[in-house]
């Protein structure tokens, strides 16, 4: 009986050791940082890891996140200066920066991120008030997140919130303006092309006017030269001719003679031509005859 009691007991101090030991002691990771709540009021802060000791039973340990978070909103409609409805899908990254403030006034994550939520949209409908619409897609967005990510931060550091970081993950038009910008843009692009092509047709106009001109200048000097060429050849030719007939008058007469006959009279050709007519003199014979009246 003795030894029942005693198992009896032990089981009994194991089953207190086991259920108090969690009451007075936890273990606090490196990716933590935790309040401990005695009736509902904090009483102390913790940030570093390990392990640590509470009041069993009427202190509680509210554990938070020590890393960064991200909060990813939903699509919602901005107005740029120029008057143009933007669709934006943003994200931050943030941390709890102050535990024991984040507590007091938020409490939990789910109703930070709706707090985020109001905060960078209220900044975000601000800078891009100031700002046009080709601005928000190019060239200011950059700058525009900065200070909307600094603006941001300092209203969350009342609520124990650091805000590192916001982001434009997407920005589309509404289904309604898409149409009618792609339209503008379209045409934007067409009378840009015009005017290019306008400009290539002015200076492929001034090219080929270029080219015709030198290739005027080219056949003008080849004309020229060749002209040259064709008179000194003709020159040549006609003392040619005249060194010929006055070596020999009378063969020179008969051989242009025979050369006419070859180019006037094809083959198989019948004639009638008078007794006197002095171009067909080598045919008809009157050629010695000729010779007999000159000598």
């Amino acid at each position: 009986m003795e030894k029942q009691k005693i198992v009896v007991i032990g089981i009994i101090i194991l089953l207190v050791i086991i259920i108090g030991l969690p009451q007075v002691f936890f273990i606090l990771d490196e990716t933590e940082q935790a309040v401990v709540v005695q009736m509902g009021e904090p009483v102390k802060v913790i940030t570093m890891p390990g392990l640590n000791v509470k009041k069993p039973f009427i202190q509680n340990v509210l554990k938070f996140e020590k890393r960064l978070l991200e909060y990813d909103s939903a699509p919602a409609e901005i107005l740029t200066k120029d008057k143009k409805n933007l669709v934006l899908d943003n994200y931050c990254r943030w941390r709890i920066a102050d535990v024991l403030k984040f507590l007091e006034s938020v409490g939990t994550e789910i109703k930070a991120q709706a707090r985020l939520d109001d905060i960078v949209y209220a900044e975000l409908r601000v800078q891009l008030g100031l700002n046009n619409l080709v601005e928000v897609i190019s060239s200011v967005r950059e700058t525009m997140m900065k200070k909307v990510t600094e603006a941001s931060n300092q209203k969350a550091q009342r609520y124990g919130i650091e805000i590192l970081d916001v982001r434009i993950k997407r920005a589309d038009l509404p289904p309604e303006n898409e149409k009618h910008v792609f339209g503008r843009m379209i045409a934007e692009r067409e009378r840009e092309a015009k005017k290019y092509r306008s400009e290539g047709e002015e200076e492929a106009l001034k090219i080929r006017a270029g080219t015709d001109k030198e290739i005027k200048i080219i056949l003008a000097e080849v004309y020229k030269e060749a002209q040259q060429i064709r008179g000194e050849g003709d020159a040549k030719a006609v003392k040619i001719y005249a060194d010929a007939y006055n070596l020999d008058p009378d063969f020179y007469y008969f051989t242009r003679t025979l050369e006419a006959y070859k180019k006037s009279l094809p083959q198989n050709t019948s004639f009638v031509s008078s007794a006197d007519n002095e171009f067909f003199e080598y045919l008809k014979g009157s050629y010695g005859n000729r010779e007999q009246k000159q000598e």
